[in-house]
């Protein structure tokens, strides 16, 4: 592994001088590396990131890696990490117009790391630097405490995929000063909700009160003369306000955090070493959260950027049929299956459209005619502007969610696949199932990250029991891993643990397939309520109710 040459160095800075003129923001200060295949095999279980702790799994995943590259060698284009400054790596075989077409794609990337706000929490530190100095306190401690170490390791990352990743993030949307009083806000957003719980109705009326306050007498007169009104109503609002001024030191409420805080077995001086490397596993998981929760949006922004930069780059010339072939194999849309680079890159494509169209407007959505949605044009020419807003305010489900309506899967000819079985043939047979926005999208979400939520029931943690409960969304628990990681959480807490989750207490038999049915009835499923306990390394469960 190597920096690349000061030629290719050149192609790269006038690639970030044309993305710049388009509108990209991103610091000047990026690093690029030339790799072999043996390298990226080697860095990818470690996530790129060269400098992270070593760990037996990223061993095993070299080797399959390696036995995998054997049977079905490939060279993959570029990988890029967040961190300051971003490092790329790229093949070494690269020809120099390939390398501008995947120097964009990079530079996109870029962008959406330093500007979409779910990557908030990463923008002030350099995290290859972190997981180095991380690397080195493992190192030591694994020389000390042995294999203990790789205990640790292992119980925490069962886990770490409960961080309370948004919890984390909201303490970066909080700017000190909003323009409006602390104690305008602590009433609106705590006092009516949290302490009076009033009706939605009541809410708005209150709302109004004040804006009609505000418009009669300005905003710092305006305000004393709401609270006039408040404190006739509620003469306890001001000793509640007050109190809730007073500083006290947050609680982590993930389960990682609150093991780190709670854990009597931790917090024993022999044991508070295994605290350090706990934080390094749930400082990693938050780290890379958001690159989860981005891929179609973020290897969509990248491909748009790509294509739209390359296409006016001269130096594309001479080189157009290599381009569209290499192009058509990253950004095809699959007929089966799902492609984030095509799906995010087209969706931006149609966003901006739409909003050069003004079809982002009351008046739009006001029209119910086909003839007239389909020719409805302002000619705002507000597209480009209006999807850089996307790319910093929104995440995958937020983005297939509010985008990808049936305009959307109709331009596009996309559907929902079905599989059944062909009795006379005996083979498997693919067919449309579906060209509903709805269903369309809920195959997407399906295909989305979405961790299980489980919180920590502070009422029935006593007496050394932790208990947990999994808020339950349709969506079971994984049997096989249940037992693993209950014992790895009983080591950290130091006392038995109980998870109240849900399982499937029935299933009814689907019924028989009419004839011309396309494809049989979902059976009918009834959950029940279970408790499990891992006491002394060993798992109970009971059925609390059905």
């Amino acid at each position: 592994m190597e920096l690349i040459n000061q030629h290719t160095k050149a192609i790269m800075e006038g690639c970030k001088e044309r993305a710049r003129d388009a509108g990209l923001r991103f610091q000047d200060e990026t690093l690029e590396y030339i790799v072999t295949n043996r390298d990226l095999i080697e860095l990818s279980p470690k996530i790129m990131i060269p400098t992270l702790y070593d760990y037996w799994v990223h061993d095993v995943e070299v080797l399959k890696e390696k036995g995998k590259y054997e049977l079905y060698p490939g060279n993959p284009y570029e990988t890029v990490i967040n961190t300051r400054p971003p490092i790329s790596f790229y093949n070494d075989n690269n020809p120099d117009w390939l390398n501008v077409m995947i120097f964009y794609h990079v530079i996109g990337h870029i962008d959406f790391f330093q500007n979409n706000l779910f990557f908030r929490h990463t923008w002030e530190f350099d995290f290859t630097g972190q997981a180095l100095s991380d690397k080195r306190m493992i190192t030591r401690l694994r020389s000390e405490k042995g294999r203990w170490v790789d205990y640790i390791i292992e119980f925490s990352r069962s886990i770490d995929n409960l961080v309370n990743y948004y919890k984390e993030l909201s303490h970066f949307h909080r700017p000190e000063d909003t323009g409006r009083s602390k104690r305008m806000d602590f009433y609106f957003d705590v006092f009516l909700q949290s302490h009076k719980n009033v009706k939605i109705g009541e809410y708005i009326k209150e709302l109004e009160r004040y804006n009609k306050c505000v418009k009669q007498f300005g905003e710092q007169v305006g305000e004393a003369d709401f609270f006039t009104e408040v404190d006739r109503q509620h003469p306890e609002f001001n000793a509640i306000f007050k109190k809730s001024l007073e500083k006290k030191p947050e609680k982590r409420t993930d389960l990682l955090g609150f093991l780190m805080e709670q854990s009597v077995f931790l917090n024993k001086e022999e044991n508070r070493w295994m605290k350090q490397v706990m934080e390094v596993v749930r400082n990693t998981s938050l780290v890379f959260q958001p690159q989860i929760r981005t891929k179609i949006m973020n290897e969509g922004w990248a491909s748009y950027w790509h294509e739209t930069l390359f296409l006016k780059d001269d130096r594309i010339n001479g080189h157009e049929v290599e381009f569209a072939r290499v192009n058509a194999g990253v950004t095809s849309m699959p007929r089966v299956g799902l492609n984030p680079y095509a799906l995010g890159m087209r969706l931006f494509y149609f966003i901006e459209e739409l909003a050069d169209k003004g079809q982002y407007s009351l008046d739009f959505r006001k029209l119910n005619d086909i003839h007239e949605r389909k020719e409805f044009d302002t000619h705002t020419g507000t597209g480009r502007d209006f999807i850089f807003k996307v790319r910093e305010n929104f995440c995958d489900f937020t983005y297939i969610n509010t985008f990808a309506d049936q305009d959307f899967v109709t331009k596009n000819d996309l559907f929902v696949v079905g599989q059944r079985l062909n009795q006379a043939k005996m083979v498997w047979e693919y067919y449309v199932k579906s060209r509903k926005a709805k269903d369309y999208r809920q195959m997407l979400f399906d295909s989305l990250y979405h961790p299980p939520y489980i919180t920590v029931d502070a009422e029935k943690t006593k007496d050394r029991n932790l208990y947990l409960i999994h808020h339950f969304e349709e969506k079971p628990l994984v049997q096989e891993f249940i037992h693993n990681t209950m014992m790895g959480i009983e080591f950290l807490w130091g006392g038995p643990v109980q998870l109240e989750t849900s399982d499937v207490a029935s299933m009814s038999e689907p019924p028989p397939r009419t004839p011309g049915q396309e494809e049989p009835k979902e059976p009918e499923v009834k959950w029940q309520r279970v408790l499990y306990t891992m006491e002394n390394r060993k798992l109970t469960k009971k059925t609390i109710w059905t």
